[in-house]
């Protein structure tokens, strides 16, 4: 007899059972192939979906130190030297 289910999809269109397959498959899309062989992005998708939290910290830490942040330099007048003779 057919039922009715719930389904979740990533960008792509794939299909996914939970939704944290679908953002892991999303994540690691957006992470490319990374190492020889089969990707290691699933697998550091996964661990970024369940270190969200932290990461989310760092990234609001990150914010709060560019806002304030000027590079060396920033604003002034810089004049470039000609390359010395060896």
């Amino acid at each position: 007899m057919a039922h009715r289910g719930t389904g979740f999809f990533d960008t792509r269109g794939n299909y996914h059972k939970t939704p944290e397959d679908a953002t892991i498959s999303d994540l690691a899309g957006i992470l490319g192939k990374i190492g020889e062989g089969d990707s290691l992005a699933p697998g550091i998708a996964q661990m970024l979906l369940q270190r969200r939290s932290e990461i989310e910290r760092l990234f609001s830490e990150h914010d709060t130190m560019m806002a304030d942040y000027q590079p060396h330099g920033a604003g002034a007048k810089v004049t470039r030297l000609e390359p010395r003779a060896s």
